[in-house]
């Protein structure tokens, strides 16, 4: 369970809150505002996630952050909440093989559109974590924001749903294939990770554009 913060703990905190909202705030007048994100853009292995949340105006979730800034036990408690309180929210998916095929960015652009296309109502307005996403309607407005899931509470909480959603899919793989340890570190190219693809070769998850400069 979070801790409970309480007095000046507290008022720090819903202070970070607000200047998170700046965005938000910012471009709630031209419609509704969505955040994007997307989790597993670097690993050897599995699949690419994208996260699209809608929060309520004035929605306040204690410890929002970029989820890499978050403990697992956080990030799982986040993910419970933001998914209760948001007014829409949506994940898309493009497997191994297809970024194989496509490649890592356009794998990436893909899963975006997925989850984005997913939201019910449809958003006017568009939060991403640094990039434009090509492929979605010119009358959307996009707003690409450098490290954008630090400084918006849109876009840090879908980076919380596609790296938990992340997780768990890894994490079932991870019975799969138990050999390989992505349980632990979920696909990246860790030493241990790159020994083992090169003592038993890679697995139907990897992805063999990223892993052939490790093995033959």
């Amino acid at each position: 369970m979070a801790r409970i913060l309480k007095g000046e703990k507290l008022e720090q905190e819903l202070m970070r809150l607000e200047q998170m909202e700046q965005y938000e705030k910012e471009y709630e007048r031209s419609g509704i505002v969505c955040g994007i994100d997307e989790a597993g853009r670097g690993p050897l292995a599995g699949p690419v996630v994208a996260g699209a949340v809608i929060l309520p105006e004035g929605c306040r979730i204690l410890y929002l952050n970029d989820s890499k800034k978050l403990s697992e036990k956080r990030r799982e408690e986040l993910f419970s909440e933001i998914k209760e309180k948001a007014v829409s929210w949506a994940i898309g998916v493009v497997s191994p093989e297809e970024i194989d095929e496509i490649n890592i960015l356009k794998a990436t652009y893909k899963a975006m559109r997925q989850a984005f296309e997913k939201l019910s109502p449809v958003p006017q307005v568009l939060l991403n974590d640094a990039v434009t996403i090509p492929g979605l309607s010119p009358a959307l407005v996009q707003v690409p924001i450098i490290k954008g899931d630090a400084k918006s509470v849109s876009i840090a909480a879908a980076s919380i749903l596609a790296k938990v959603t992340r997780d768990h899919m890894m994490a079932e793989y991870d019975k799969l294939y138990p050999e390989y340890g992505f349980a632990k570190h979920k696909g990246y190219g860790t030493a241990a990770h790159i020994a083992t693809v090169r003592e038993h070769g890679p697995c139907p998850i990897h992805r063999r554009s990223f892993i052939t400069r490790f093995v033959p």
